[in-house]
């Protein structure tokens, strides 16, 4: 049983973060491996509640409590099993979830601080590597069947993996030129180093995965060729339409871009370093996208945001500027606003905010400023409010209140309108509904007939949980779909939401 005095003995602690100066140096991941007495006394505090909200905050429904305990006990190869009975890649989750199983945890509910879900989660993922690698689990008799996957992300590799495991043939698509979706070229390396992904696929390729990259679905190889080849298809091609500004005068500037050019620019760049390679970071037609020396403004407040924010400090710009439409959110939970166990609204800071730069709340962009050559030189701001009348939200400038922030960079984080368009959905007879998104019946397949849709393509840019939950479900329905022997684990179903008070 758990140490039921675990957590008023034990405060809540994370290991240290790698000092600000040294790691601004490099790309390596901000968080050292925790030492083993550290996690087995932060595990010790889980009470093991009799009903473990922490479930109902996790889409996968991770057995939290369970691994907690055997982390406590020392029984680690068990805590392995556990943990990968439920989640296909904990290594990522544990690095770039934000826990809302932990702003469910019981504990919370008490005015303690939560258990270190997150923290235990990832130093098991990365033990299960120490005690013997990522084991691959090769299917003793293939079904016969083939699925195509379009797109490597968490949701596509998550469902490859459970239909390679249930003995289908399972061909990875990917458009760009290396595999991991968001996770390989989104994600700078200071939150997820690559090498992570890398051990993954290698597991899944010894597993029987295939994957095909450089190929763009629906250009290189039409939608007709894929049924043809295929006995079903999965759409996992993630919600990268970013959201604009058009009306904004002076958008059209130089200098002005969309945060996750600047991202996959970076990444490329770092990712060529790791290869002996040289480049540059630049857009695909060569303009240049570097922070180096240069006045930066990120505009928007969430995760996007904060992987700007900690690029451009590496990349050595002269300063930077983070702008939120919304007022400064509280430090601690507001029950009337969002009850326990909900996500709460409340201010985060993230390693990047600790590395420089400054944070603006409550104003909004009135002008990206030309310097008289059609470059940007700074963006005139003014202070705002905002409030939701009808379920639209009305943002009002207040008067007086405009000034301007030098700025020879502007990066637009302020998220996604969906999937983007593209010839193969048109080909399949899919569309897009009004969020961008592809719906799903509940069996997870599209308007299309053994056409399925998991992750941010169905759902909206979310979390990496929500997507290995949906690839997980939406590979369950596929089984079922080719009549496959059994049922695989179906965590969610495709109309499930996250915790919310009604």
């Amino acid at each position: 049983m758990p140490d039921p005095n675990g957590f008023l003995r034990y405060d809540r602690r994370l290991p240290a973060r790698r000092p600000v100066p040294v790691r601004i140096m490099d790309w390596r991941e901000v968080y050292p491996p925790a030492g083993e007495e550290l996690i087995r006394e932060q595990a010790t505090r889980c009470m093991d509640c009799g009903i473990p909200f922490c479930h109902d905050g996790c889409p996968l429904g991770n057995r939290i409590p369970d691994w907690n305990d055997l982390v406590r006990t020392g029984g680690w190869d068990a805590a392995v099993e556990s943990l990968h009975a439920t989640n296909n890649f904990p290594e990522f989750t544990g690095r770039l979830c934000p826990a809302p199983c932990e702003a469910a945890c019981v504990l919370g509910l008490g005015g303690q601080q939560p258990v270190t879900i997150k923290q235990v989660e990832v130093e098991i993922a990365d033990a299960a590597v120490a005690r013997g690698g990522l084991r691959p689990q090769p299917v003793p008799a293939p079904t016969g069947k083939s699925v195509a996957v379009v797109g490597s992300g968490p949701a596509g590799l998550a469902a490859a993996q459970q239909l390679a495991r249930a003995g289908h043939a399972v061909t990875v698509y990917e458009r760009d030129d290396a595999l991991g979706g968001l996770l390989r070229y989104g994600i700078p390396d200071f939150k997820l180093e690559k090498r992570h992904i890398d051990r993954r696929l290698a597991q899944l390729a010894a597993e029987g995965v295939r994957f095909r990259t450089g190929v763009d679905v629906g250009v290189d190889v039409t939608a007709v060729h894929l049924r043809a080849e295929h006995d079903a298809v999965l759409l996992a091609c993630g919600a990268l339409q970013g959201r604009d500004t058009p009306e904004t005068p002076g958008r059209a500037l130089r200098g002005v871009h969309q945060a996750m050019t600047h991202l996959v620019a970076a990444n490329r760049v770092v990712a060529a370093a790791g290869e002996g390679r040289p480049a540059l970071a630049t857009l695909p037609d060569g303009t240049p996208i570097d922070a180096a020396g240069k006045h930066v403004v990120i505009i928007g407040g969430g995760d996007t945001a904060a992987d700007c924010l900690g690029v451009a400090h590496r990349q050595g710009a002269a300063g930077v500027h983070q702008l939120d439409l919304y007022p400064e959110p509280p430090a601690d939970r507001d029950a009337a606003r969002d009850p326990w166990p909900t996500w709460p609204w409340v201010l985060r800071s993230y390693p990047a905010h600790e590395e420089g730069g400054a944070r603006v709340f409550a104003v909004a962009v009135q002008e990206f400023v030309d310097d008289g050559t059609g470059q940007v030189r700074a963006v005139r701001i003014a202070e705002v409010t905002v409030e939701k009348v009808d379920g639209r939200r009305i943002v009002t400038a207040l008067p007086g209140s405009e000034r301007e922030i030098p700025a020879d960079l502007v990066l637009l984080a302020i998220g996604f309108e969906g999937t983007e368009e593209q010839p193969l959905l048109s080909q399949l007879g899919v569309t897009r509904n009004g969020r961008g998104a592809v719906d799903a019946r509940p069996d997870w397949q599209t308007d299309a007939d053994g056409v399925f849709v998991a992750g941010d393509m169905h759902r909206g840019a979310s979390l990496i949980v929500w997507a290995i939950a949906e690839g997980r479900a939406a590979a369950a329905a596929i089984h079922a779909y080719l009549g496959g022997a059994g049922t695989l684990p179906a965590p969610v179903d495709p109309a499930r939401q996250p915790l919310a008070a009604r």
